[in-house]
C-alpha cells in the first residue's frame, strides 16, 4: 500500500515517487499514513514548479499542504481506499484508510496465513549476511551473541520478501594465532582435548612468551603459522583437529539457539584466492612497501588516512586480506546486490578500509551495496564490558542454560505447568528463555550497548519476548476454544457493515501495515524496528482482551468480528516471531 499511495500522490502531483515520503504515525490521531513534503519542496523553486498549480504565493508550509491536500482529494483512484486526507500544523498530510480496505486485509490474513506480510520485492536479487564468525579454538562467549541473533534475524527477513539469501559464518579459523596454538600442542603433546583446554593452551602461550626474553617462541609460533600456509601436513592436521573440536561446541549452540547457515566457510576457505590475488596485476600496481616491510595499499582517495596492511613484514596474510579475498569470492560465486557483515562497532576501521579498497581494485562494483552494522556491546549493570569476576569472556552457553533455568523456575511457578509433561515443561522452559534472550538482544537498536538484565529479559509484561509469546498463546487460546464450541471463524464474509470502537480499530489498522514494517526492517537492518511493531501490537490486543467479551459477546456479528481481530493478531506474531528466530508458545 505505501508504494500505491506513493505512485498515486506522485502522479496527482507531477513528481517521482522517490521525492514523496511516507511514513506509519506513532499515534493513531494522525491517520494510516502521513506526509511532510511539503515542507521538503516549500523551499524548492524547482520542485514547486512542477505541481499542477499555478500560483506558488505560499506563506508556509501549510498553506503548500492545504493546496496539495486539495489536489489529491481529486483522485478518484486514490479516495477509492482513502477516507479522509487532513492538514495538521507546521505541514504534514495524513491519510485515512477506508474501512472496506482494512476489513479486506483481514480476509487476506486468514487467506495467506504463514506468508501474511511476505514480499516479492527482493525476487532476482542476492543478500549475502555474514554472521555469528567465532573464532575456532576460543569457547563461544557473549560477544558472538548479538551477530548470531541480529544476522539470523536479517537473514529470515530478507528472504521473506523473496531475496535469494545466503548465510555464511566466516568462521576465524586462520591466522597467526595457529602457529602459537600448534607450538603449544607439540610442546604439550595432550592427549584429551576440547575447546576450553585449547583456549587455556593460548592464554598459556601468551603468559610464558612474556617470560622467555630470547623472543625464541613467538620465533617458533611463526614457523608453525607459515608451515600451516604453506601445507605442512603436521601442521595442517594438527589445525584440522582444533578445528573440528570447536564446530562440534559451536554446532550445539546453534542447535540451542535455532540457527542455522548456508554455509561455514571461514578464512582458511580463501588462501587459493589470496594467492590468485597475489598474480593480478590491478592488486600488484597499488601495492606499496610499508613499515617494517609490510604490503600495504593506501586509501587517502577515499578520506581514510590509515592504509589498508594486505601483507604483513614476513609475507604472512592479514586479516583484511582474507576479507578482501573472502569478499571476491562472494562477488564471483554468489554475484550479490547487497552483502551485509553483522560484526561489532569495535572493527569499524577495518571495513571501511576493506570496502575502499575492494572498490579500489575493482572486485565490487558501485550499485553493490556493502554494508556494516557495527552492533554494541553487552555491558554490566556498572556500564563495563560483560565479563566474568576474573575479568574473562562470558561463556555463551552457560548464559542459556541459566535463562532457560530461570524461564523453568518461572514457569513450574504458574499455570503454565499444569497438565505439562516433564518433556513439554522442558521444551517451554527452553523456548521462553531463549526466546527471552533473543528479544531482549533484538528490541535494542543494532549500534546501541546493551545493559545486560535478567529482570528485563524474563519480564512477562513489557517490551520482552516472554510477554509477546504470551500474548500469542492467549490469542491461540481464544482461537483454540472457538473451535471446540465449532465457531467457523475463518469463512469469508462481507465485514464492512460492522462497527468498530476505536481500541478495535486500532488493531486493525496495527495488523495492515505488518509488510511494510519487514521492509522497513530490512532497508535499515534493523529487527528493533520489527520488534516495537510486535509489542505495541501485543499491548493493543492485551487491552482489547481486557475490555471486550469475544467467545461470550452475544451478538453474532460481533463475536465473529473480534475473532478475525483475535485470528489476525496471532498470526502476525506468530509469523513475526518466526522472523526474529523466536518459537511460539501455544500454552502460557
Amino acid at each position: 500500500m505505501n508504494l500505491k499511495l506513493k505512485d498515486l500522490v506522485a502522479s496527482s502531483l507531477g513528481l517521482e515517487a522517490g521525492d514523496i515520503s511516507l511514513e506509519i504515525p506513532e499515534k493513531e490521531e494522525f491517520g494510516d499514513y502521513t506526509t511532510n513534503l511539503a515542507m521538503q519542496i516549500f523551499g524548492d523553486s524547482t520542485k514547486l514548479k512542477k505541481l499542477p498549480f499555478g500560483s506558488f504565493d505560499f506563506k508556509n508550509p501549510q498553506g503548500l499542504a492545504s493546496k496539495i491536500s486539495e489536489i489529491l482529494s481529486q483522485n478518484k483512484e486514490l479516495m477509492h481506499f482513502i477516507s479522509k486526507i487532513e492538514v495538521k500544523k507546521p505541514g504534514f498530510i495524513n491519510f485515512w484508510l477506508k474501512d472496506d480496505t482494512l476489513f479486506n486485509n483481514l480476509i487476506s490474513i486468514s487467506k495467506e496465513k504463514y506468508d501474511y506480510g511476505s514480499s516479492q520485492i527482493g525476487v532476482g536479487k542476492r543478500v549475502v549476511i555474514d554472521y555469528s564468525s567465532p573464532n575456532i579454538a576460543k569457547q563461544f562467549s557473549i560477544g558472538h551473541l548479538r551477530s548470531t541473533i541480529i544476522g539470523h534475524a536479517l537473514y529470515n527477513i530478507y528472504q521473506f520478501l523473496g531475496y535469494r539469501t545466503i548465510g555464511d559464518n566466516h568462521l576465524g579459523d586462520w591466522g597467526t594465532q595457529f602457529g602459537k596454538l600448534i607450538y603449544m600442542l607439540r610442546r604439550y603433546q595432550l592427549n584429551s582435548l576440547d575447546v576450553k583446554t585449547l583456549e587455556e593452551l593460548y592464554v598459556k602461550f601468551h603468559k610464558l612468551a612474556e617470560e622467555d626474553k630470547t623472543g625464541e617462541m613467538e620465533f617458533q609460533a611463526r614457523i608453525w603459522f607459515s608451515k600451516l600456509e604453506k601445507g605442512n601436513k603436521t601442521a595442517y592436521l594438527t589445525w584440522q583437529k582444533c578445528r573440528q573440536i570447536s564446530l562440534q561446541e559451536f554446532n550445539r549452540i546453534y542447535d540451542l539457539l535455532g540457527v542455522s547457515f548456508d554455509y561455514m566457510l571461514g578464512e582458511s576457505h580463501y588462501q587459493s584466492e589470496i594467492k590468485s590475488m597475489l598474480k593480478d596485476k590491478k592488486l600488484l600496481s597499488v601495492l606499496e612497501e610499508g613499515e617494517n616491510g609490510a604490503k600495504i595499499i593506501r586509501l587517502d582517495e577515499f578520506g581514510i588516512k590509515t592504509p589498508l596492511m594486505f601483507l604483513k613484514s614476513d609475507g604472512a596474510t592479514t586479516y583484511a586480506a582474507r576479507d578482501l579475498a573472502c569478499l571476491r569470492y562472494r562477488m564471483k560465486r554468489f554475484q550479490p546486490h547487497i552483502i551485509i557483515y553483522e560484526v561489532g562497532q569495535e572493527q569499524t576501521l577495518h571495513f571501511k578500509q576493506v570496502f575502499a579498497a575492494a572498490r579500489k581494485l575493482g572486485i565490487v562494483p558501485p550499485e553493490v551495496i556493502l554494508y556494516h552494522t557495527r552492533h554494541g556491546l553487552y555491558l554490566s549493570s556498572s556500564g563495563r564490558k560483560f565479563s566474568t569476576r576474573k575479568g574473562g569472556a562470558v561463556n555463551l552457553e552457560e548464559v542459556l542454560r541459566e535463562a532457560i533455568a530461570k524461564a523453568r523456575k518461572i514457569i513450574e511457578s504458574s499455570a503454565t505447568s499444569r497438565n505439562l509433561s516433564e518433556a513439554e515443561i522442558e521444551r517451554v522452559s527452553t523456548d521462553v528463555g531463549i526466546g527471552a534472550i533473543k528479544y531482549f538482544d533484538l528490541k535494542h537498536s543494532v549500534e546501541s550497548d546493551i545493559v545486560f538484565d535478567w529482570k528485563k529479559i524474563l519480564a512477562l509484561e513489557g517490551n520482552s519476548g516472554p510477554y509477546i509469546q504470551y500474548t500469542f498463546a492467549r490469542a491461540f487460546s481464544v482461537l483454540s476454544k472457538a473451535k471446540e464450541e465449532g465457531i467457523d471463524f475463518e469463512k469469508e464474509t462481507y465485514l464492512s457493515s460492522f462497527d468498530l470502537d476505536d481500541q478495535e480499530k486500532n488493531i486493525i489498522r496495527q495488523v495492515f501495515h505488518f509488510g511494510e514494517i519487514i521492509q522497513k526492517s530490512a532497508v535499515e537492518f534493523a529487527p528493533n524496528v520489527l520488534c516495537d511493531y510486535l509489542f505495541t501490537l501485543s499491548q493493543k490486543y492485551n487491552s482489547f482482551y481486557d475490555k471486550y467479551p469475544i467467545l461470550k459477546e452475544k451478538d453474532l456479528q460481533k463475536r465473529f468480528l473480534r475473532l478475525k481481530l483475535t485470528e489476525a493478531t496471532s498470526w502476525v506474531l506468530r509469523n513475526g516471531l518466526r522472523l526474529l528466530g523466536i518459537e511460539v508458545i501455544e500454552k502460557m
